[in-house]
């Protein structure tokens, strides 16, 4: 067996565990305010999350990659297919095994700066520091300040909205029903919209924002009238929890949305350096973007469904339960800020981590009700987390890397 043989039975394995970890901290964290607003349990967010993965991931997901995420890393050091191959092996042991150890420490990271920050050191190791992008990589810096401020802001001002026109009012359950077909539309305008310019298959239709607006406003004009008359069946009006259980039944449908696009655009953090180990085996080069086999997609799919069902419960409970207490209207608000400032983010360009968008909606709804509220100590470990991982896992990737070309 020849030396890129092993190189891609062992890309298959660590590509593998990527999508794992991914599973375990990246999707677990979007599904983890539907858990702790009690819409779903944990078991059903398993479940839930580990079918819409592999669906998002063969069917929305990358039929083509960048073989270097971001363009953080000039293309220049693909010339060797040989350091090539050792070089996208180590990005994905080094981007994994950093994933693990947050994981492990219940924290949510994001996984697209871990195999940004592998690049990276991947980078510095085969072409020094001159092939590495420092605007681009400014732009990751930034969007840690930017993604959970935005997103904050917006389920801060979401939550106050829904308490100040539903939930202090005395018939707040009419008024949540009256108000229902509004946040129904609301979110299905966000999530058309992200479907069109976030997901592969979206960008592949090439469609401008006046069409997909328009689009998205008859999707959300008609599920939006349809769902309020099914939720108002199916809502048992005498119950104490009558106007948090209309809610529930909208959040459902966001963290649905929210597992889909995971799928869709996470699926590429572990089966990009992947695919470039397969293209340099079979053709012996590469270029910039590399196209990706369907069974790479549902390799990598079934590969995050598993992280979901094995250790998805640590970051969902950190996310979901201890920075602050969640409702059904604060789940809500959420998950609306974070599809939205991950749309918005995406349309101007900037590096967004549905991670860092999630924690932030989550810390908006605490402020909400006040200072008292929101756990700081976990907010501080997380942040500190965050900061750490393109250098954690840069450094990582360099040390690997340097091992695996003495083996080689």
């Amino acid at each position: 067996m020849g030396t890129e043989h092993i190189v891609l039975i062992a890309g298959y394995i660590f590509g593998f565990y990527m999508a794992w970890n991914i599973g375990a901290n990246d999707v677990a964290n979007s599904m983890a305010s539907a858990v702790g607003a009690k819409a779903i349990t944990i078991r059903q967010a398993v479940f839930i999350a580990g079918i819409l993965n592999i669906v998002g991931a063969i069917f929305l997901g990358a039929h083509v990659t960048n073989t270097i995420r971001k363009g953080i890393v000039s293309t220049e050091i693909l010339a060797d297919p040989h350091i090539a191959m050792i070089g996208a092996l180590a990005a994905l042991l080094s981007s994994a095994l950093w994933v693990t150890f947050a994981t492990w420490k219940s924290l949510p990271v994001s996984t697209t700066h871990s195999i940004v920050g592998s690049m990276i050191g991947f980078g510095i190791m085969a072409g020094g520091f001159s092939v590495i992008n420092f605007s681009k990589l400014l732009a990751v810096v930034m969007s840690w300040i930017i993604s959970p401020i935005f997103s904050l802001v917006l389920s801060f001002l979401m939550f106050k909205i829904i308490v100040k026109f539903i939930l202090k009012k005395k018939d707040s359950y009419l008024k949540a029903i009256r108000l229902s077909p509004l946040f129904i539309g609301l979110t299905v305008f966000i999530v058309v919209l992200s479907f069109i310019f976030k997901t592969p298959l979206g960008k592949s239709l090439n469609m401008g924002m006046p069409l997909a607006s328009l689009i998205a406003l008859v999707f959300s004009l008609l599920i939006g009238l349809i769902g309020a008359k099914i939720i108002a069946i199916y809502t048992d009006p005498n119950k104490s929890d009558a106007t948090e259980m209309i809610f529930r039944k909208i959040q459902i449908g966001t963290s649905c949305y929210m597992a889909l696009a995971q799928g869709a655009n996470d699926v590429a953090n572990a089966i990009g350096p992947l695919a470039l180990i397969y293209f340099l085996v079979k053709t012996g080069s590469a270029g910039s973007k590399i196209p990706v086999p369907i069974f790479l997609l549902l390799f990598g799919g079934v590969g995050i469904a598993a992280g979901i069902s094995m250790w998805g419960y640590r970051v969902m409970d950190t996310v979901g339960h201890k920075i602050t207490t969640l409702t059904n209207t604060r789940g809500f608000s959420v998950d609306f800020a974070a599809a939205s400032t991950v749309l918005i983010a995406s349309k101007l360009g900037l590096p967004v981590s549905t991670t860092h968008a999630a924690v932030g909606g989550v810390i908006g709804v605490g402020l909400a009700r006040g200072l008292e509220a929101v756990n700081f100590n976990v907010i501080g470990k997380v942040i500190v987390y965050w900061i750490i991982t393109v250098p954690a896992a840069a450094i990582t990737s360099m040390v690997i890397f340097y091992i695996f070309k003495l083996m080689s």
